[in-house]
């Protein structure tokens, strides 16, 4: 008697953070991940239930390495200025291959209104506490806007960045929110 074959599903997410990567959000399907990985549509959805399920595990997965990332850089209870801080230098020392697969990952997460929502919490969250009333706290929610909206241009093919700008770029945000 064979050993049963186990479906890996770090293999599996992989797989989808690739297809969305190289070939766009629109393009992950159950199907085309089966296909991806020599499996049936079965064992794909014996791991994820559905599209939606997939997508959920894939910003799971995303979020629990920001999160690590960020943690190491800001601790677990930060003040709000620090966290913005701390979200700036995560994106900064992204490599190009992970904010990759972070784009693609917004990209699909924004195909529904289900994930459009949690996507509008977290980065709510992001700035969370911060005093916008005060100098300090509108120059970090600006900071953290400016770190958006670089990496969007960056990773969604809208303006090309060598290493050297965009570390550039990132060194002149956090000047502008250091203390």
């Amino acid at each position: 008697m064979g050993r049963r074959k186990t479906i890996d599903r770090e293999v599996l997410l992989d797989a989808a953070e690739h297809i969305v990567t190289t070939h766009g959000a629109a393009a992950l399907t159950i199907d085309a991940l089966a296909k991806a990985v020599g499996i049936t549509k079965g064992g794909v959805q014996y791991s994820f239930s559905t599209k939606d399920g997939l997508i959920d595990a894939m910003f799971e997965r995303w979020e629990a390495s920001y999160d690590e990332q960020f943690h190491e850089i800001a601790g677990h209870d930060p003040h709000p200025l620090t966290a913005v801080r701390a979200h700036i230098e995560a994106t900064r020392r992204s490599d190009e291959a992970s904010t990759a697969k972070a784009a693609g990952l917004m990209a699909a997460l924004l195909q529904t209104p289900e994930h459009l929502e949690s996507t509008r919490i977290w980065y709510r969250q992001r700035i969370a506490g911060l005093d916008t009333t005060t100098e300090e706290g509108r120059q970090a929610r600006l900071a953290f806007l400016a770190t958006e909206g670089a990496f969007v241009l960056r990773f969604f093919g809208l303006m090309d960045m060598s290493e050297d700008e965009w570390g550039d770029i990132f060194t002149d945000i956090l000047a502008a929110v250091s203390p």
